[in-house]
């Protein structure tokens, strides 16, 4: 046992803890958008996209920079701990919110070189690839992060109607509709509107600041539900094995597990 690891169990922590602990300040530091409004000047047009705030340069742009790289490794870490398999069948959600959590970092790591939304030189450069390559790199990890959340939404929405029995998604004998299941279609159908009209906001370059507060407040939602169904106690996901049966639990898909 490493010393940090030792550390760790002297203070109680087990995988559940921890990965709840990376989860809930991943979210804070990915939801630094809330703030931007409420700083006079920084936001000058409602068209404006959050990720033109970071544009180097910007005030306060190296900060939002480091709180997406942040905001994706601490998520990284609360999915790598919370394990892929507690869910049954939801293996390929955990894909695509490790997805999301990686190409939220990269695209902090490689920010835009320009305001696309605000300047219309920009938006041409952009799109004749004039630009440096940050600002392509950073659009691409922008597509693959909502492209991984949105696949994790999609199977996740899939395995609540498709599999009454999963252990993983709705416990045998519990109401079709439960809390999470409810959660997960409110979510699909939110998204569900937003693409297009995210789409349609991107062309003719309007309100795109108020389209992605849409999503990153449901990604936000999805994310607390993905590590609330992982990191659900072990008797909430499946029955325990029948008498002089041994455990044969798992303890790196167990969030029980100590570190």
């Amino acid at each position: 046992m490493g010393v940090v690891e030792a550390v760790l169990r002297i203070a109680g922590f087990t995988r559940r803890s921890l990965a709840w602990l990376c989860g809930i300040a991943g979210l804070l530091a990915y939801n630094w958008w809330v703030l931007a409004p409420f700083k006079y000047g920084l936001m000058r047009s409602p068209n404006e996209l959050f990720s033109n705030l970071e544009v180097t340069g910007q005030p306060y742009a190296i900060v939002m920079q480091r709180a997406d790289v942040t905001a994706g490794i601490l998520l990284l870490f609360a999915f790598i701990l919370a394990g892929s398999r507690t869910v049954i069948e939801g293996r390929r959600e955990w894909l695509g919110m490790v997805v999301f959590a990686m190409a939220g970092a990269i695209g902090g790591l490689f920010p835009q070189v320009c305001a696309d939304g605000l300047s219309p030189a920009c938006m041409s450069a952009e799109w004749h690839f004039r630009l440096a390559a940050s600002q392509y790199v950073h659009d691409g990890s922008g597509v693959i992060e909502f492209a991984g959340i949105t696949l994790a939404l999609l199977l996740a929405v899939m395995r609540i109607r498709g599999n009454g029995a999963s252990p993983g998604g709705r416990p045998p004998g519990s109401p079709r509709s439960t809390p999470t299941a409810r959660g997960y279609r409110v979510i699909g159908w939110v998204v569900l509107v937003a693409y297009p009209v995210l789409g349609v906001g991107y062309l003719f370059n309007f309100y795109g600041a108020v389209i992605e507060a849409v999503f990153f407040s449901a990604f936000t939602a999805m994310v607390l539900l993905q590590l609330s169904e992982r990191l659900a106690r072990r008797n909430e996901l499946s029955p325990d094995p029948g008498p002089g049966m041994m455990n044969r639990w798992d303890p790196i898909a167990s969030p029980d597990a100590p570190l």
